[in-house]
């Protein structure tokens, strides 16, 4: 007895509403000229132990 909504919306302006207020204009620019490639973002999260699923597995049996 579960009820799930989506919403699909156009990513460009799901960053806007979803990160905007996070972030100030000057720290967005900065981002853009982040020479971090996929490379070396796969190599950081490789190295992290467990999954979400677990996180969430375990967040679920704390409660």
């Amino acid at each position: 007895m579960q009820q799930v909504t989506l919403t699909i919306s156009d990513p460009s302006s799901a960053i806007d509403e979803d990160l905007a207020g996070f972030f100030t204009p000057a720290e967005w620019l900065d981002a853009q000229r982040d020479p971090v490639t996929w490379t070396e973002v796969r190599q950081a999260l490789a190295g992290i132990s467990g999954s979400l699923a677990d996180a969430l597995d375990e967040q679920r049996q704390e409660r």
